[in-house]
């Protein structure tokens, strides 16, 4: 007896070519039937955004003039020319066509167009969170992966401990932690990464340009992966608990075969799957960001321009970022859907 995953194609050829034909076409319909429910979530979110960002408190006119003294007939006129003056209904589908459009609207605070702020924004975003993302599936399905092969040993309670404790820590005081003892400094502990933003004024060019932003990268990718790389460890943990007491394990160690191979031929293959389902809907948050730690690093990313935008309040910008990023994560959500029916044909033959 063979894994399960091995076993699929043979079961299938005994059940003639037609039913894993029927198998792999149902794949294109679920695809379609899941992008469908994308388009009606991201459309429901559109809604949302319209209705519950005009519950927040604070008038849109003031807030665009900054504390410039105005006359109540000049705040009724910029109310006129920013829409205001509309029926909310009328308001509402002016604001879904143009984000139909794509176009999310005019910053109050930049006096610029809210894409354009996100296309710069979306770089350094992607450079924090990809690179903690990278750093986090692989420490916590090598963590878990051998915490759940040594079941029960001081490894496995250990590593399974320590993630639960900076699982459950806050990410604004963790970072916070980080700046003061490594960025400022603390005794003999003498400041080594940079307090704040990505580059300096001074920044070098060339290659010394990426050790540069490196060195600006390591607090807060720590304290992003400190956080985050628990809940690998902890689906690899359970899934491959899961493959350890199945049959296919039992029969490969039987015919001799050595544990390492077991696990890395067998059971690890097996329990990568809840685990890649994970890892696309967080590369969904690559987009939005991690609002505590570019904020409280000062890191230019989408995290730090919503939360600049929420003390506006910029309505356009709180908007626009938010509709990207439930937009980013709803398609992330319906890939992984889609990808693990194609990984898994127990799944794929349902």
């Amino acid at each position: 007896m063979t894994a399960p995953l091995d076993t699929e194609p043979a079961a299938a050829a005994a059940a003639g070519p037609g039913k894993d034909r029927d198998s792999h076409r149902g794949v294109p319909r679920y695809a379609l039937a899941k992008a469908g429910g994308a388009v009606l979530s991201i459309a429901m979110v559109i809604v949302a955004t319209f209705f519950v960002f005009r519950l927040i408190p604070g008038d849109p006119a003031i807030a665009y003039t900054r504390d410039v003294p105005l006359s109540p007939e000049q705040l009724d006129l910029l109310r006129r020319q920013m829409g205001l003056d509309k029926p909310l209904m009328q308001q509402f589908l002016d604001f879904v066509l143009r984000t139909v459009r794509l176009d999310l609207g005019t910053s109050y605070e930049y006096k610029r167009p809210v894409i354009d702020l996100i296309g710069e924004r979306v770089g350094p975003t992607a450079v924090l969170v990809g690179t903690g993302l990278v750093i986090s599936v692989s420490l916590g399905l090598w963590q878990g992966t051998r915490a759940a092969w040594k079941h029960g040993s001081r490894f496995d309670r250990l590593s399974t401990g320590i993630s639960l404790v900076l699982w459950s820590v806050p990410t604004f005081w963790l970072g916070l932690l980080l700046l003061m003892v490594f960025a400022a400094g603390v005794g003999p502990i003498p400041g080594i990464f940079p307090t704040r933003g990505m580059e300096d004024i001074d920044a070098p060019d060339g290659p010394l340009y990426l050790l540069h932003v490196a060195h600006h990268l390591v607090l807060p990718c720590l304290t992003l992966v400190a956080v985050v790389y628990a809940q690998y460890l902890l689906v690899m943990r359970s899934s491959l608990l899961d493959e350890i007491g199945q049959d296919y394990v039992t029969t490969a160690r039987a015919k001799g075969l050595r544990d390492d191979e077991v696990r890395r031929r067998h059971a690890v293959p097996n329990a990568l799957l809840p685990t890649v389902t994970l890892v696309f809907i967080n590369i969904g948050f690559v987009v939005g960001g991690a609002v505590s730690v570019e904020t409280v690093y000062s890191w230019p990313g989408l995290g730090l321009l919503f939360y600049e935008a929420i003390k506006g309040p910029d309505f356009a910008v709180m908007q626009g970022t938010f509709i990207v990023v439930c937009t980013a994560v709803i398609i992330m959500n319906t890939l992984a859907d889609v990808v693990y029916r194609v990984l898994d044909p127990r799944v794929r033959s349902v």
